[in-house]
């Protein structure tokens, strides 16, 4: 796509794409990758070649090798705790590129600095000027951190928020991988090695600014603010902007708590591979090679499995997984024998070692399928004006838990705990706070119990779905069916959906738990209770006013027959009701398709679920939805006649 230099960036049409590598081609997403992938790189080659350095080939008696590494992630994370409250609020001001392309100009300067450090024969010089350095790169990340998530809501549409965040955390990982690995074989080259990484990391910051020129402009969402200089302050300030979304806040928790996972594994990974594996130094890279694959590769899938929605139902799946395989992780690695020291050759030899790296593979794979959707959540149901200083607060918080994680591993490893078992502490720990979490924001569960009923109990396949509103209130209205039909809608929707639905049905177990965890709203019939059916409308008023999705199946209960009965009344109320708060919302017709006859159906002369697998496994199920229509040309006739004719198209 074509964009001028100096129009903004404007999300294009639904559907326009058909995957996430697509956006590789556009205008809109493509400098921004590349920038933040450089950047990514840059951090990385600079930081792991000054640990080598130290490590091996200089000699300084007040920095010795064993805190050098400790010394240089606490520098680099420390302005994060710092200035990331400041970060996120000058983004929020500030035209977004012009953001980038100012972080951009920093990195430059701060790459000729570290260049003098680099070549210079004074290690009494380079360490001191590398280790400013250092702090001037976290600097530089603190800034570049919020931007980045901000920036994508606003270049990206819905349905391209999931892909696009899959991409940015595998590019991440995988500049993070060549960085270290490049970095690495560059400064151990004899003589030159520090030159060769001074003239890399200068030409790397060169590339990046000179490829940000190319970002569409993307406008400020609060050009008003006024800044907050005091970090105290406006760290706190920015937490209770978030905690006002009770989603959005616990998902900030869940993301930092990933962090704090994967950073227990990140930091064991040497002394893992020499004192359990009894592997090299070739090993423990190895072992980093595996876990940004299975991170980058879990980051991808999530648009595959999402189907280019904003799929939250992927969080609990990523959270099962990284407790699986994290506690087999234990199994496979504590009974290992003690041999001499393996080289990479040898240690791949071994068959006990595929379990190992298998485990760690999987491992990541989840916490991807964990991390991307939830960042893309964040990004989508946060206030645009105030997103960039919640993504700031996002990044503080991730500092915290990743200096708790690290300050715990190593009390445990003091305590006489071994590697093994600390890797299955964290395993156990992540299903106890992941359940937590679920509990605590009950939408991660829903989504994940409708994610696993329409891929796994039946196969499930929409068409129209972009005709469910992504903003702003709208009524679903819908056949019934089965007693599944909220769950498949849940499933169809990127949004919450608020049902509904006949009382008898929060009496069932499993089901009536579920919609009652779901907030459905109980109605009865008015002769039957009076005072609920009037609290049911009040409710249903409240969720149109509060701007979300209100479904009602207008047929008043579950078809007895297969077909579609006569519409009541209900949906006029509810109308009326909308248009008496000052509300034109529009209604969406749906319909289901190919469901009745399966377990959760009734059937002729029959009640539903008596017959397991009536239809066999994985039946083949549909949702058609049509385009929205305006509150003021409905009414239950012409509505059930939209409903009849999104069923005659099938579709399955």
């Amino acid at each position: 796509m074509s964009v001028d230099m100096a129009t903004p960036v404007s999300p294009p049409p639904v559907h326009e794409h058909p995957n996430q590598f697509a956006l590789l081609k556009q205008r809109r997403f493509a400098p921004f990758f590349w920038t933040q992938f450089s950047g990514a790189a840059n951090d990385n080659l600079f930081k792991f070649a000054f640990t080598v350095m130290v490590t091996y080939q200089l000699s300084v008696s007040w920095l010795p090798p064993a805190l050098a590494g400790l010394a240089i992630g606490a520098l680099f994370i420390l302005p994060f705790l710092l200035f990331s409250a400041t970060s996120g609020q000058l983004t929020d001001k500030f035209e977004k590129t012009r953001v980038i392309r100012f972080v951009k100009n920093l990195e430059v300067v701060i790459m000729l600095i570290a260049a003098v450090g680099f070549m210079s024969d004074n290690a009494n010089v380079q360490v001191p000027v590398l280790l400013g350095c250092t702090f001037l790169m976290g600097l530089h990340s603190t800034i570049f951190g919020p931007v980045k998530f901000a920036y994508l809501p606003q270049a990206l549409n819905e349905r391209e928020l999931t892909g696009g965040n899959g991409m940015v955390e595998m590019g991440t990982f995988v500049a993070i991988l060549l960085g270290q690995v490049v970095g690495g074989l560059m400064v151990a080259v004899p003589q030159v090695g520090p030159d060769y990484v001074a003239i890399a990391c200068v030409g790397l910051a060169l590339v990046g600014r000179l490829v940000s020129q190319f970002i569409p402009l993307t406008p400020a969402t609060d050009p008003g603010l006024k800044i907050n200089w005091n970090p105290v302050t406006e760290t706190w300030r920015n937490l209770k902007l978030a905690s006002d979304n009770v989603v959005v806040f616990r998902s900030m928790l869940g993301i930092s708590w990933m962090w704090f996972f994967g950073a227990v594994f990140l930091s064991q990974f040497p002394s893992f591979a020499k004192e359990v594996l009894h592997g090299n130094e070739q090993v423990a890279s190895l072992l980093l090679v595996v876990f940004s694959i299975g991170i980058a590769t879990g980051s991808l899938l999530c648009e595959v499995l999402s189907k280019r929605h904003v799929e939250i139902g992927l969080v609990p799946v990523g959270a099962i997984g990284m407790s699986v395989f994290a506690v087999d992780l234990y199994f496979a690695s504590r009974g290992l024998p003690a041999v001499p020291i393996m080289s990479i050759g040898e240690f791949m030899s071994h068959a006990a070692h595929w379990r190992v790296m298998l485990d760690l593979a999987l491992l990541s794979l989840f916490a991807g399928l964990y991390s991307v959707p939830m960042y893309a959540l964040i990004q989508l149901r946060s206030q645009p004006t105030h997103r960039a200083r919640i993504i700031a607060a996002n990044n503080i918080l991730n500092a915290l838990f990743m200096i708790v994680s690290a300050i715990l591993a190593g009390a445990l490893l003091k305590a006489g705990f071994s590697i093994p078992q600390i890797f299955l502490f964290t395993g156990l720990a992540n299903a106890v706070v992941a359940f937590y979490i679920f509990m605590l924001v009950p939408e991660y569960l829903l989504r994940f119990v409708a994610l696993i009923s329409s891929r796994l109990v039946y196969r499930f396949k929409i068409t129209g779905d972009e005709n469910i509103p992504a903003q702003g209130a709208a009524v679903l209205t819908c056949n019934h069916v089965s007693f599944v039909d909220p769950v498949l809608l849940m499933a169809a929707s990127p949004r919450p959906i608020y049902f509904v639905m006949d009382h008898r049905i929060f009496k069932m177990p499993v089901l009536g738990w579920l919609f009652r965890l779901a907030k459905a709203i109980p109605i009865a019939p008015r002769t039957e209770d009076p005072a609920l059916y009037e609290a049911a409308f009040e409710a249903a008023a409240k969720v149109l006013r509060d701007g979300d999705l209100l479904a009602i199946f207008p047929e008043g209960g579950i078809t007895k027959n297969g077909e579609l009965q006569a519409f009541k009344g209900g949906i006029m109320k509810i109308l009326e009701n909308a248009e008496r708060d000052g509300l034109k919302v529009p209604v969406v017709p749906m319909a289901l398709t190919n469901l009745w006859g399966s377990f959760f159906s009734r059937v002729e002369k029959g009640n539903a679920m008596v017959k397991p697998f009536r239809r066999g496994l994985f039946s083949r199920v549909g949702l058609n939805v049509g385009a929205p229509l305006a509150a003021g040309k409905v009414v239950p006739e012409s509505l059930r006649a939209e409903v009849e004719q999104l069923l005659q198209r099938g579709g399955i």
